[in-house]
């Protein structure tokens, strides 16, 4: 069993990755119904949290049925980053995530996210602080190096361990890849495999499927895995890589009837929590996933990325469960 402090997340948990305008609580909520394990916040800016901006405040947001949940903050001033965590450790989440891994130029150029990585000095300081702050559990998602030539992954993993951290995330890339390329594993086996880490390594990048979750699991030996972009309008992939890892079989795709059903609570949700206007328009990045790969879908997708109203968007959704109902069955 997989623990964080004292809290079980499973076997061989699944985490969702926190990703910035998608990892909201409507989208945390269709992850969980469909097996993620542990989910985080987007990540929220430490500034944002000490100055009460409310964009920031609302990221706080979280709901029992989450749980186990983190909250993520990021910044690059060390005082602001240890009054930010004692500010998310009053929402009560079960631990408190530091994010040293975004590569967005407005924050890695700033020295915040990976840009910390160039300062692995203040990145343990950091830490320690926040460590230090909190009562909660402190984990730490990172990537490999600022670029191919400051990759000293292994020692900011022993570096943050030694100051307290519960549990690592790596995505196997370096700022400078952002998203590009493919996700260098061996390096967060290099990890996880050596003799002086005993926290859990948890392993991020490319995993879109069940085979590809099996196969890494099995030759990289982390402790579990985080899906990102794979589980944005496809929240099934985390029962899926479950269902493979124990039976070796894949479940059937979703039916169209599960599907429609799936959109509408993400949704009616999206709209309850951040008003009609945003939460329409923040769904759309959502139904190309959740409609990925159904022929003839485009005139179907033009109109739902069109509408403005909510119950046109019900009975759009209504209308292509109807449509499609025999076929995806």
């Amino acid at each position: 069993m997989v623990k964080i402090g004292n809290v079980e997340i499973g076997e061989f948990p699944l985490l969702l990755a926190p990703m910035e305008d998608v990892s909201d609580p409507p989208f945390r909520a269709v992850c969980k119904e469909n097996g993620a394990d542990l989910m985080f916040t987007e990540f929220i800016s430490s500034e944002g949290l000490i100055r009460n901006a409310e964009k920031s405040v609302q990221k706080l947001d979280i709901y029992d049925y989450e749980r186990p949940i983190g909250i993520q903050i990021f910044g690059d001033k060390i005082e602001s980053m240890r009054e930010a965590a004692a500010i998310a450790e009053e929402a009560q989440p079960e631990m408190i995530d530091i994010n040293y891994g975004c590569p967005v130029k407005k924050v890695a150029c700033k020295g915040a996210g990976a840009g910390i990585l160039l300062d692995i000095p203040k990145m343990q300081k950091m830490t320690e602080e926040i460590v230090k702050q909190v009562s909660l559990p402190v984990t730490v998602k990172t990537r490999l190096g600022w670029d191919d030539s400051t990759i000293r992954i292994v020692e900011v993993a022993k570096r943050l361990q030694d100051v307290g951290i519960q549990a690592l995330t790596i995505h196997g890339r370096t700022r400078k890849q952002m998203y590009k390329g493919e996700a260098d594993w061996t390096k967060i086996a290099e990890v996880k495999n050596h003799s002086d880490i005993h926290i859990p390594i948890f392993g991020n990048g490319d995993i879109d499927s069940p085979e590809k979750a099996l196969e890494y699991k099995n030759k990289y030996g982390v402790d579990g895995i985080m899906i990102g972009r794979a589980a944005i309008g496809y929240p099934w992939i985390f029962n899926e890589v479950k269902h493979f890892l124990k039976t070796g079989s894949k479940l059937p795709v979703p039916a169209m009837a599960d599907r429609v059903a799936v959109a509408k609570k993400h949704l009616n949700f999206s709209v309850e929590w951040k008003g009609e206007l945003t939460g329409i328009f923040e769904m759309r990045r959502h139904y190309t996933n959740y409609f990925r790969g159904i022929p003839n879908f485009k005139p179907f997708r033009t109109r739902l990325v069109e509408s403005e109203s909510h119950l046109e968007l019900i009975n759009i959704l209504d209308e292509i469960s109807e449509t499609f109902e025999e076929v995806y069955a």
